[in-house]
């Protein structure tokens, strides 16, 4: 596990429960699994491009706010 995957996995956790959203119906918004997406927020597996981009355009943030290369405000 990367420190990458690590940062990424705690935005999108953040990011994710500050909009109120499960786990389950994020999953199906971005086109993954619940499970998958447990993935992802433990820092266990890495989406492909297509779904990070997907995560990032539901979270309204952008891939490189995702992967901690700019802030991420938890509150917007």
């Amino acid at each position: 596990m990367s420190d990458v995957d690590k940062i990424f996995g705690a935005n999108l956790r953040r990011l994710r429960k500050a909009r109120h959203i499960s786990q389950e119906r994020f999953a199906a918004l971005v086109g993954a699994t619940q499970r998958s997406m447990s993935h992802y927020e433990r820092g266990e597996s890495q989406p492909s491009l297509e779904c990070l981009c997907r995560i990032a355009d539901e979270l309204d943030v952008s891939v490189d706010e995702l992967l901690g290369r700019g802030a991420v405000d938890p509150y917007r």
